[in-house]
């Protein structure tokens, strides 16, 4: 092709597409199409088959006017319809690639070779054919410009097309082809793929069966003998309390014990030889009697203020300095004897996350200290209740033994793997959006 004939192409494009832009109604761009077309690709027969209803050929070259009722009309018609849905590309033709029952009357309607023009707008939807035919194949060229015709076509048909409502763009959002079928097969499988509903909930490893130490009397916690994690023998000393009150008091029992025996001393002689004095040592004898019990208490209460191990184990607690001069009431917790041996896995699941746990369930513990390592355990019970934690978050403890093998060591801290039942992923992924749903909309 020469430079003058490819400007005048190319002229003869820029034209039939500003005549698309310009008809009034489908009926004149339908003639545009079928007739004008041939300024710039030579065709011996064009049609254009609309997908509008019910599909119909509503422009034939040639004809001002179609009746649909033409044996001509009506082969054509069958014809554009098996394209329309065998072919979304332009698409050489002939007798031999004709759809099936089509071919045999091939020759009484069409010259040897036709090109099939598919009407595709830029949404993907499509309007329609062009149907054109002649003697000699269509070359290359003309295919790729009457490809770049066509475009516009469609674009100027599209402005024709009644505004869609929502329930048919919706449909037409839904109407699957081959590429979406599979998109949403796979889509379908992967929402369905069985996954474990698993928590991730924080842990720490704490003592099994601890021995717990109190405060046995109201009073100053004074001093401390032992350190955090500190391995301490049966009957060490762990702390002591204030003694100055303590001892006040034992003084003045002292010397109320000891008036009430010299009372009663002198009750005695008086008995002896004056029945009023007989009367008088009674009495003087129960004083005594309670004074000495009263002595005897200071004395018991004098001996606790310092408190021993009643058996071997690590002491556990947070700091001494939180517990020197800290006054204290009988039986409040200090501190506690764990065995280093005897330790457990204390997992916190929040109630937001909670999923139905069995006992026997093999959990994981993965340290925070040593990420590379993980201990295995086996649930032994789930709290009936939630509780708040150190962090304020409400939280159901659950505990379990560790398997087989060293114990992980005391206080260690991390992150414990809960696995649950098997879910659809689908159920996994939208479990906390649909639970944030519910609690937002009322549900």
């Amino acid at each position: 092709m020469t430079q003058t004939s490819a400007v005048d192409a190319l002229v003869t494009l820029v034209q039939l597409e500003r005549r698309a832009r310009e008809a009034q109604s489908p009926e004149a761009l339908g003639f545009v199409m079928v007739n004008e077309t041939l300024a710039l690709v030579p065709y011996r027969q064009a049609a254009f088959w609309s997908d509008s209803g019910l599909g119909q050929v509503a422009a034939v070259s040639g004809l001002p006017q179609v009746d649909p009722n033409a044996p001509y009309l009506q082969w054509l018609g069958r014809l554009c319809r098996a394209l329309h849905q065998a072919h979304t590309a332009t698409t050489p033709l002939d007798a031999a690639s004709a759809p099936a029952g089509q071919a045999a009357d091939w020759a009484d309607w069409l010259p040897a070779h036709a090109l099939w023009l598919p009407l595709t707008d830029e949404a993907g939807l499509r309007e329609g054919g062009l149907l054109l035919a002649r003697d000699t194949p269509f070359n290359e060229h003309e295919r790729a410009v009457l490809a770049e015709l066509v475009h516009a076509y469609a674009h100027a048909l599209a402005a024709f097309r009644p505004r869609r409502s929502t329930a048919q763009r919706f449909k037409a959002a839904l109407r699957l082809n081959r590429v979406r079928r599979r998109i949403l097969l796979a889509l379908l499988g992967v929402c369905l793929f069985p996954v474990r509903l698993t928590v991730l909930a924080p842990a720490e490893v704490v003592p099994r069966d601890p021995f717990l130490v109190r405060a046995p009397l109201d009073g100053v916690v004074e001093r401390f003998f032992v350190q955090p994690s500190q391995a301490v023998a049966a009957g060490a000393p762990l702390f002591s309390l204030d003694t100055v009150t303590l001892q006040a008091r034992r003084a003045l029992a002292q010397r109320a014990y000891d008036t009430a025996q010299e009372e009663y001393r002198q009750s005695a002689q008086l008995a002896v030889t004056d029945d009023e004095g007989r009367v008088k040592l009674a009495q003087s004898r129960g004083e005594l009697e309670q004074k000495a019990l009263e002595l005897e208490y200071t004395t018991e209460q004098l001996d606790r203020v310092q408190v021993k191990a009643d058996r071997a184990g690590v002491a556990v607690f947070d700091d001494v300095n939180d517990w020197q001069g800290k006054a204290v009431v009988v039986g409040e917790k200090v501190l506690l004897l764990a065995d280093p041996a005897k330790v457990e896995l204390l997992a916190q699941m929040p109630v937001a996350e909670q999923i139905p746990l069995q006992p026997g369930t093999v959990i994981a513990l993965y340290p925070s200290a040593d990420p590379t390592r993980a201990y295995e355990a086996r649930i032994v019970s789930v709290a009936y209740s939630a509780g708040e934690t150190d962090e304020g978050v409400l939280a159901y403890r659950v505990r379990a033994r560790f398997e087989a093998g060293a114990p992980p060591r005391l206080g260690l801290r991390g992150t414990a793997r809960l696995p649950g039942s098997w879910v659809p992923f689908a159920y996994y992924a939208l479990r906390r959006p649909f639970a944030v749903a519910r609690q937002w909309l009322g549900w």
